[in-house]
């Protein structure tokens, strides 16, 4: 999420052209800094392997079980679901990848650090030796410049957190140079956003599609299948030459919201690790396996058709959120493993900064909201998506909502369902209401400019799905890019709060809790692995025993 500034004369600077020279220094020495990070957490090249297995000569299988079903595409261009992130992580590569458990960046398809103009306008990337994708092409800056170049498109969700790009070309077989529209000091760590996907596969609309379906990455696994219902399977990139050469022949995803069903997974050795243990399950879980639980930004949300009566007054939307009591939801739906939401951000988020609005309970305020917003006898459909946490939510916000005046019927589906593109999905249609699930981007990246365009920047969430107000929309994402190129962190962080509180108080789409993550392992049959804190399993140091 992102963006952008001319050349100036040193001499004799006074007044607006200083500030603007200091302005430029400050954004080149963050950029250093963040590049110097990045060389220091990966290797100088990446150009062999440091594991054994796979397809150098492994024959054992990493079996687990997620908390999602797969819905949408797997192009990493333009992919939102939790397995389909989880599973690019394993089939694509960017330029500079975040490590999933740290976050911390590492290269992977580039050679070295990116290097910046003086200007910090222009950066350029060299390809790793040799890299390869999964069909045996070479990886090329053609395939660099093609796969920001196709990002950019409005259409693509990965636009909205790559706008402060102007350009991209290739400067050689091995090379690529960016073009910015302003000074960027995230540049080095935001590209991992993007996966670097074969140009010649995806050249057209037809090839998109068929990608979408099958991706061809240089990643160290190949994606041979994926299905809603029956999962995912992997077998090894014989082509990959980075640094986390796969370790076990084959790799199985079975997918499932029905947390009994991953349980029984684990306790019966069908999987050798799972996502989203039931908060009710740790304590007799810990007895036998492995259980870690890692406070997240992940929320549990609610999100209103801002356009459709009586969504489009906000005091509606906040009536319905002081009607309902977060303690009662933590201890009830999540065992103490959630945290009522103070912020759009989480409390672990290092800039995290408390919102001038919190809802706290307060039915009586909620019945004095509804009032002034002219509302009684409301009766809602609430949509929710079927992951476990959202359906052992959903009784207890209806309960505080029936306190208040209001009544909710459930209309529970699969999160394709839901999300699908208009007209099937669920959220994309004229009579939608109400929607309560659950959302996690920091699979992208923590940085709260990435964090806040997830949800409130571009065209998929605020204008195709929570449909807020034009006003509204270009309000924030005007705060967001003026904190994007801005250098002093101070006024960063001012802006960012702009953002934040208006968000609070407008509320179209807002938390209601931050949960915990807790994963479940065998760490007699699955050694090296480690969980993180976000949606999704992940596998790139991790080996059968």
């Amino acid at each position: 999420m992102s963006h952008k500034n001319s050349p100036l004369d040193p001499a004799g600077l006074t007044g607006a052209s200083r500030r603007q020279f200091l302005k430029y220094t400050s954004v080149l020495g963050a950029a250093a800094g963040i590049a110097a990070t990045v060389s220091a957490c990966g290797p100088s090249s990446g150009t062999s392997g440091s594991g054994g297995g796979g397809g150098k000569g492994g024959s054992s299988t990493i079996a687990a079980t997620l908390a999602f079903q797969l819905s949408g595409t797997l192009d990493p261009a333009n992919h939102s679901s939790a397995v389909a992130t989880a599973a690019n992580q394993h089939v694509f590569e960017a330029l500079i990848d975040l490590d999933p458990a740290s976050r911390q960046p590492y290269l992977a398809l580039a050679k070295a650090q990116p290097k910046a103009s003086a200007d910090g306008l222009t950066w350029t990337v060299e390809l790793r030796d040799g890299a390869k994708f999964s069909d045996g092409s070479t990886v090329t800056g053609e395939d660099i410049a093609w796969s920001f170049t196709r990002a950019l498109d409005p259409t693509m969700l990965m636009s909205q957190f790559i706008s402060f790009i102007k350009s991209v070309k290739a400067t050689g077989t091995t090379t690529a140079e960016f073009t910015l529209k302003e000074p960027f000091p995230l540049f080095p760590t935001r590209i991992s956003v993007i996966k670097i996907v074969p140009k010649a596969q995806t050249k057209t609309a037809a090839q998109a599609k068929t990608f979408g379906d099958k991706p061809i990455g240089s990643g160290p696994w190949v994606l041979d299948s994926a299905d809603p219902n029956s999962g995912l399977t992997f077998s090894t990139n014989k082509h990959y030459n980075g640094q986390y050469q796969a370790k076990a022949s084959k790799m199985v995803w079975h997918t499932t919201t029905q947390d009994s069903t991953r349980i029984a997974d684990l306790q019966s050795g069908r999987s050798q690790a799972i996502e989203a243990v039931p908060f009710v399950n740790v304590k007799q879980l810990q007895k036998s396996k492995q259980v870690e639980a890692k406070q997240a930004f992940n929320q549990i949300f609610l999100m209103f058709n801002c356009a459709a009566k009586p969504f489009d007054d906000k005091r509606v939307r906040q009536a319905l959120h002081y009607a309902l009591d977060t303690d009662a939801i933590i201890k009830t739906a999540f065992q103490g493993y959630a945290s009522a939401a103070e912020s759009y951000l989480d409390e672990g988020n290092p800039d995290f900064q408390k919102a001038s609005t919190v809802y706290n309970h307060d039915p009586a305020k909620a019945k004095k909201l509804l009032a002034e917003a002219g509302v009684s006898n409301l009766s809602i459909e609430l949509v929710t998506t079927d992951a476990g946490a959202v359906a052992s939510t959903a009784p207890l916000i209806i309960d505080a909502w029936k306190q208040v005046g209001v009544s909710a019927k459930l209309n529970t589906s699969p999160s394709s369902a839901v999300y699908a593109p208009a007209p099937d999905g669920l959220v994309s249609k004229s009579n939608f209401q109400v929607l309560l699930a659950s959302g996690d981007p920091t699979v992208y990246g923590v940085d709260v400019d990435l964090l806040l365009r997830w949800f409130y920047y571009g065209a998929t969430w605020p204008t195709e799905r929570f449909r807020w107000s034009k006003a509204s929309a270009q309000k924030v994402a005007g705060w967001l890019d003026e904190a994007a190129k801005e250098s002093d962190k101070t006024k960063q962080k001012a802006l960012w709060q702009q953002a934040i509180d208006f968000i609070a108080d407008d509320v179209p789409l807002y938390p209601v809790v931050h949960t915990k993550m807790v994963t479940g392992w065998d760490d007699k049959k699955l050694t090296d692995f480690e969980p993180v804190a976000t949606t999704g399993l992940y596998f790139l140091k991790a080996k059968p025993a």
